[in-house]
């Protein structure tokens, strides 16, 4: 059995929101996974709470049709035999006996409590569960993203949690950072003795980090009018990938030092606000256009009203510390834009002098890709091979993960599920952290407010608004290319 197979301890996964998206998409085929590769141990079990009148058995069927595009390879009946239900709800007791002599039948167990549901609950449930005697010493609690809708929600949902579970119980997930490529980020900083001499301000022109998608809010609507692309995509997933890129060699790979570091990448982003968003940050919204499935509605079409909500967020951050000065760390997200493709692009200095007659050397880029194809990609100028001259041509030492290693590479879910079993909190969220990153992302969310001027229109399909592009052209550079 290999080091990527070794189980864990028994535990019992406590998913609420069972029959929400979220669980059915992604948690219970995350745990098949893991299954089918022996990762759980025989008495590792899952429970499903939701307010839906289902019973066990309901449940079971429900589990069965969300995972029927694994390949269980004759497993999931066995994996099925794992699952249990109970109808529960945070606003009353309904439920909630039942689910504690399940837990107790087995007290041995760890127990993951994985809040799959709406912000608003994660503190009604979590003092349901102290109320009950259901935090244990080998408890821990699992927060989807977001924590809070700024600096002082996010304040009270992590006092209310705090009061019924210690912060080392406390489990607050980004799913960017259980991707193969992120984790090979630092591996490839801190492994190599290559990079890290030239990660830095003398050698590094630009980072650019864009997490794009094709698709619009679709069902989410609702949801995602009162959060934008801000709140939904920048404050967690993009400034966790920026601190990866920038912070400091920790002295370890253990959980704190790394969130230590990270905190102070945080904390060293130069202010944006009224003074200067206007100068540093674009928000746009898609308007109606095309896709590759043909043509798509704009976002009021499908919100169905008037809003300012942004879909669109481009910005130029800066690190205000000796590694990184003056060099710029360019974001971009948004729905309906003509790919969907995340990624990190390092753009190192020119050469100092091209000693090639007529021929200009394109800067060396290092591209780590997070998906749709995990990979890394280092170009570097070489010759252009025949005769006739020397010719320059910019091309790329390519590592796709899936050829490289020939085997299937883990959904984030996966890794993440089973660290919180292990109690490794590395790949998640400090308190501190996220109150950090609220602090930078408040005041451009109040100074947009402020400046009553709507997001900037763009075709769905494009890129964004051109006002994003300008951002990049006016310091003399451009966006880098996405190549699918």
């Amino acid at each position: 059995m290999t080091s990527r197979t070794i189980p864990v301890d028994p535990f019992t996964l406590v998913v609420f929101g069972a029959t929400g998206d979220l669980a059915r998409r992604k948690l219970l085929s995350a745990m098949l996974h893991r299954d089918m590769a022996g990762q759980l141990p025989r008495l590792a079990r899952i429970i499903g709470v939701a307010r839906r009148d289902l019973g066990r058995d309901g449940y079971r069927e429900m589990a069965r049709a969300a995972v029927k595009g694994v390949d269980a390879d004759g497993a999931l009946d066995a994996f099925i035999d794992r699952i249990d239900y109970v109808s529960a709800d945070a606003g009353d007791e309904k439920g909630w006996d039942e689910l504690a002599a399940l837990i107790g039948e087995r007290e041995d167990d760890i127990v993951v409590y994985y809040l799959a549901t709406s912000p608003d609950l994660f503190v009604p449930i979590a003092e349901k569960i102290g109320a009950h005697g259901l935090a244990q010493p080998r408890a821990r609690i699992v927060l989807e993203k977001p924590i809070g809708k700024n600096a002082a929600s996010a304040l009270t949902v992590n006092e209310g949690i705090g009061a019924v579970f210690p912060e080392a119980a406390i489990y607050r997930i980004d799913h960017y950072l259980g991707k193969e490529t992120v984790q090979n980020l630092m591996a490839l900083r801190f492994g190599n003795a290559l990079f890290e001499p030239l990660w830095n301000a003398s050698h590094v022109d630009n980072v650019q980090i864009t997490v794009a998608e094709e698709l619009g809010v679709e069902g989410r609507a609702g949801y995602y009018d009162t959060a934008g692309a801000m709140r939904d995509m920048v404050q967690n997933h993009m400034l966790q990938l920026l601190c990866l890129v920038a912070m400091e060699p920790p002295p370890s790979m253990k959980a704190d030092a790394v969130r230590d570091e990270k905190l102070k990448v945080l904390k060293a982003l130069k202010r944006i606000d009224a003074s200067n968003a206007g100068q540093l940050t674009v928000r746009g919204q898609y308007r109606a256009g095309a896709s590759a499935g043909g043509a798509v509605p704009g976002y009021l079409d499908e919100l169905g009203e008037a809003s300012n909500t942004e879909t669109f967020v481009a910005i130029k951050a800066e690190i205000g510390n000796w590694r990184w000065a003056n060099v710029p760390f360019y974001l971009r997200t948004g729905k309906r834009l003509p790919s969907r493709v995340s990624e990190i692009v390092v753009t190192f200095r020119q050469v100092p002098h091209s000693v090639f007659e007529g021929e200009t050397p394109q800067p060396n880029q290092l591209l780590i890709r997070l998906q749709p194809d995990e990979g890394i990609k280092l170009y570097l100028m070489i010759k252009d091979p025949g005769p006739g001259g020397m010719r320059l041509k910019h091309v790329s030492l390519d590592m796709s993960f899936a050829a490289a290693f020939g085997v299937r590479n883990p959904d984030a879910y996966e890794r993440l599920i089973l660290d919180t079993v292990r109690g490794n909190q590395t790949l998640f969220m400090r308190r501190d952290e996220v109150e950090a990153a609220w602090a930078w992302v408040d005041p451009i969310i109040e100074a947009w407010a402020g400046s009553n001027e709507p997001p900037k229109s763009y075709t769905a399909g494009t890129w964004g608004p051109s006002s994003a592009i300008a951002l990049v052209e006016r310091d003399g550079r451009s966006w880098a290319e996405t190549d699918d």
